[in-house]
């Protein structure tokens, strides 16, 4: 059948359609976030202790959100590795104005774990041979350091919503933005979180410093002046927007004298901007499936591994392979990690059929002391006196049990490490290490605990651990809580953001 053709004549009749409205749609561009953390360490460029660990992984863990874009600035210190420095990348340099001095800084930027590390570079100041801390000009150090943030964050327009110090390190960068440069309009606005990760270390000089090494304007002494000297701590307490603890615990405890060294009343005066946000660890660093340090890798669901671990273990250290409690420590060997509870009844717990293993470094009396013991009870007892990361890792793997008896402790990581690999972690109850570990009770509970700060009663919990090891179900039961335990940092991440919201 043929088809009827249209004529060019008849289109040019028809009635013709109307071209269909384009509607464009609304387009709301929301800005990213912007935090700026800035501390003395962060893990894995340099680390001396919790600090490094916790803004080596918190600003990575807000990183995942497409909502924040985050920045770390550190000191360029010369004992960070030539592995990491290699990859740096030198943005700019400008003079850094300390009350007379004009201090030459250099920039270099390096992104790791999708955050923005900006390190701070002068050589007069941290090119040091040995420790990062404990040098006789510390204060100018860290003054100029802090001033180096403000300055870092204007010539290359960082500009964040949040500047969030870390420590008395850092504190004088609270102090400059609240005094000097909130004078300027792009400064003004900046909002700040201080975050106290020991209040024991609190930047304390003598009142001459004010002026001519700090630069301080006159009328901020009355905010950092405490017990007749400068005390950089309390200036950021009173000057910050928001006061942070590494755990809840800890924020409660710091408004007692005994916890707070002196700084008890400030802290209850500014207790209405007070937080205490638990401390996580980095879950992809801290994984026993994939540690290369391990003798063997384990998971919850297949543990055979961590029997693979104790046993090597006991080889490399040259105890006896046998299946009895092995309880470890790891740690700085100073006085408030609690080592005279241990010293009062060590002894008590090793004429038991259990082995004892200790690493780490720290007062010269601890360090003489169990390596006494450990020639006094060859077989049972080992004292490692050294920082080994190595060999740290394969004692969280191989244990059964860590002990943490602490007098006091902010938050303390190790107790998590630990659980994460599985050792049941045995804790005085103060701190963070009262908020993650819950001591065994008819079927619940991730580890034990006692409270009192008493060797006695670090004695008796010890050897509940023991009898409950023996009971196979029980204490299988246990260690599969204590692995269960989340102290990832997602949730501990979003409690930051909820601060951040709020102030922003």
């Amino acid at each position: 059948m043929a088809t009827k053709k249209t004529t060019v004549k008849e289109n040019a009749g028809k009635k013709r359609k109307e071209k269909p409205e384009i509607v464009t749609p609304e387009i709301t561009v929301t800005r990213k976030r912007r935090i700026v953390f800035a501390g003395s360490e962060a893990a894995p460029f340099i680390a001396t202790g919790g600090l490094a660990d916790v803004l080596g992984s918190l600003p990575a863990e807000l990183a995942k959100s497409e909502e924040n874009e985050i920045s770390v600035i550190l000191p360029l210190y010369s004992k960070i590795s030539g592995e990491y420095r290699k990859n740096f990348r030198f943005i700019g340099s400008f003079e850094v104005p300390l009350s007379w001095r004009r201090q030459y800084c250099g920039v270099f930027h390096y992104l790791y774990r999708n955050v923005n590390f900006y390190f701070i570079d002068n050589e007069y100041y941290f090119k040091r041979d040995g420790n990062i801390y404990g040098f006789y000009d510390d204060g100018e150090r860290y003054a100029f350091f802090s001033k180096a943030i403000l300055e870092t964050i204007g010539h290359f327009m960082l500009w964040p919503d949040v500047l969030h110090c870390n420590d008395w390190q850092t504190a004088a960068a609270v102090i400059y933005l609240k005094s000097i440069y909130g004078n300027y309009e792009r400064y003004k606005d900046i909002r700040t979180v201080f975050t106290i990760h020991n209040i024991e270390y609190q930047g304390k000089y003598g009142l001459d410093c004010m002026d001519d090494l700090f630069g301080f304007p006159g009328w901020v002494k009355d905010t950092v002046e405490f017990d007749g000297c400068i005390n950089l701590m309390k200036g950021a307490i009173e000057m910050s927007d928001i006061v942070n603890t590494v755990s809840p615990t800890y924020a409660e405890e710091i408004k007692n004298a005994y916890f707070a060294h002196g700084l008890e009343g400030i802290i209850s005066r500014n207790a209405g901007k007070l937080r205490g946000i638990l401390n996580g660890i980095d879950y992809e660093y801290y994984n026993p499936q994939t540690d290369r340090y391990l003798f063997a890798n384990y998971s919850p669901d297949h543990m055979e591994g961590k029997a693979v671990c104790k046993e090597a273990l006991q080889k490399m250290l040259n105890l006896p392979v046998k299946d009895v409690p092995m309880i470890a420590v790891i740690s700085r060997l100073v006085a408030h990690k609690g080592f005279d509870l241990v010293k009062a009844v060590i002894e008590n717990v090793l004429n038991q059929d259990v082995q004892f293993v200790i690493l780490g470094t720290g007062d010269r009396g601890y360090e003489a002391y169990f390596s006494q013991l450990a020639n006094q009870y060859r077989g049972k007892c080992v004292a490692i006196i050294e920082f080994n990361q190595d060999l740290s890792r394969k004692i969280y793997a191989g244990a059964d049990f860590f002990l943490m008896p602490s007098k006091m402790e902010p938050c303390g990581l190790s107790q998590m490490i630990a659980s994460r690999y599985g050792t049941v972690a045995i804790v005085r109850g103060t701190g963070g290490l009262n908020d993650s570990i819950q001591p065994l009770y008819e079927g619940s509970g991730n580890g034990f605990s006692f409270r009192n700060y008493n060797a006695h009663d670090m004695l008796y919990v010890i050897n509940q651990a023991i009898r409950t090891y023996y009971d196979k179900e029980a204490f299988l039961s246990l260690r599969a809580r204590a692995m269960a335990t989340d102290f990832s940092w997602a949730h501990s991440a979003g409690e930051y953001e909820e601060v951040y919201r709020k102030l922003i």
